[in-house]
């Protein structure tokens, strides 16, 4: 019989599924695992949990339940580990960026029934310097909003809370100039925010790099210029629509290697930090990698 380990985090979104765990062992069941069930008591749980596994005791699968914060856990806690296991996905967070690539349902027993279908796919996995990231990970104003947001305000808003706190940091936006390198060379930028994508989406904004492959062993490389912040408004209009790769105030490239440095430093000390997937990565220069084909994840990709 298979052995699946599900790791559910009971803080994450609205808390509710907790009443769905019945539901989903049950269908895991049904489809001839057998289940046990771990809940994460503390920050730092999923990802050391993880990597403290063996590949000896035979799990087939890791289900994780939660946002996409305990799914970037669960990565770092396999890829430290070495853990040859299948990585599941029950969405539970507020944006759920990652799952929603892997068009997951947003219910957990219809996420738990994809599951037990079986059908996955190889995705990559991304490194910022010694930390991994399956979906995202950024700089400057805007990338960190997810740390800064009230979990209530968040939970009650959903996504409409990401665009709320976007549009408050607007007046805050100071540009840092940066050193970006890629495969084909070096360039310099002045640059009020960066990310670099693996999916599609972040921070409940889902179509950032709308041509975007997690299997494809490249990196979108998004950045918005220096600009006129009365400009800010339509490019962030064209945002949401996935209509911005194309403005001149956009850098825009894909590549599997990119480096990014200060060339000064910055008033704003937190400008230096990283976001990865919702959590705090590391300070910046950062030197960022596509893993191609690291990882086995069920999905509804075609």
């Amino acid at each position: 019989m298979k052995k699946l380990k599900l790791i559910y985090n009971p803080g994450s979104g609205d808390r509710s599924f907790k009443s769905s765990i019945d539901d989903c062992v049950d269908i895991f069941q049904q489809a001839g695992f057998d289940v046990h069930i771990r809940r994460s008591m503390f920050a730092g749980d999923v990802e050391s949990h993880i990597r403290d596994m063996n590949n000896s005791d035979g799990y087939d699968t890791i289900v994780v339940c939660g946002g996409d914060g305990t799914i970037n856990m669960a990565i770092n806690g396999m890829m430290a580990g070495g853990i040859n296991a299948k990585l599941g996905i029950i969405p539970s967070g507020t944006a759920n960026d990652y799952a929603s690539h892997l068009k997951l349902p947003k219910d957990h027993a219809e996420a738990a029934k994809v599951i037990a279908e079986g059908k996955t796919l190889l995705t990559d996995v991304g490194k910022v310097n010694d930390k991994y990231f399956i979906n995202v990970c950024g700089a400057g104003f805007l990338t960190n909003i997810s740390q800064h947001i009230n979990e209530e305000f968040k939970n009650t808003l959903g996504k409409m809370a990401y665009y709320i706190k976007g549009i408050e940091q607007m007046q805050n936006f100071v540009p840092m100039d940066v050193r970006i390198t890629n495969s084909t060379g070096s360039f310099e930028e002045s640059i009020y925010f960066l990310i670099v994508l693996n999916g599609q989406g972040a921070g409940g904004f889902e179509n950032l790099a709308p041509s975007a492959k997690v299997d494809d062993g490249l990196l979108d490389f998004i950045a918005v210029r220096s600009m006129n912040m009365l400009d800010m408004p339509r490019l962030l209009f064209k945002v949401i629509r996935g209509e911005h790769l194309d403005e001149d105030n956009i850098v825009h490239f894909q590549d599997s290697y990119i480096k990014i440095e200060p060339t000064a430093k910055p008033e704003d000390r937190s400008l230096l930090e990283t976001d990865v997937d919702g959590e705090l990565g590391p300070d910046m220069p950062v030197i960022i990698k596509s893993i191609p084909k690291a990882l086995e994840v069920y999905g509804n990709m075609s």
